[in-house]
């Protein structure tokens, strides 16, 4: 029943072109990708990081206008 479940959540969350949005990388995997970019491996650069993607205009539409 559990995976049922799961399956019924998960097909809910992608309906309508609807996607997810994976914001819970490991600090280690960030900081792995900000050193190769320069960037500061700092618990601030990694939320700065993070907001600037949930506040991106436009994010969540399916098309470029």
């Amino acid at each position: 029943m559990k995976n049922q479940k799961l399956i019924d959540t998960s097909r809910k969350l992608m309906a309508d072109d609807k996607g997810l949005l994976a914001m819970d990388e490991s600090n280690p995997t960030c900081n792995k990708r900000f050193a190769l970019l320069g960037i500061p491996q700092t618990e601030s650069a990694r939320r700065d990081y993070r907001e600037l993607i949930v506040t991106t205009p436009g994010l969540g539409k399916t098309s470029v206008e």
